[in-house]
């Protein structure tokens, strides 16, 4: 083979592992935080359930603490589009 067809098959593997890699990112990065906030919502409710008269108080605590879980997810969104734009 000569050297034009090994340049071309070698930046196709190279485009496919950043998409491959970018869309790992993406999808290991997002099941934490949805887990989090998942976990986090649910015993708000149940904290609310218990004692209605807090609502306002844990629902701004709960808001604070889920904001603070998806930065992980917009972290690994920063980082996937780094490995598909710029790598």
């Amino acid at each position: 083979m000569d050297q034009q067809v090994w340049t071309m098959l070698t930046e196709a593997i190279i485009m496919a592992a950043r998409y491959l890699g970018a869309g790992l990112c993406m999808g290991l990065g997002a099941i934490g935080p949805a887990i989090g906030q998942g976990f986090a919502a649910g015993k708000a409710l149940e904290s609310i359930a218990r004692r209605p008269e807090m609502a306002g108080l844990l629902t701004r605590t709960m808001l604070v603490g889920q904001a603070v879980s998806e930065s992980t997810g917009v972290y690994s969104l920063v980082i996937a589009i780094i490995l598909i734009w710029v790598v």
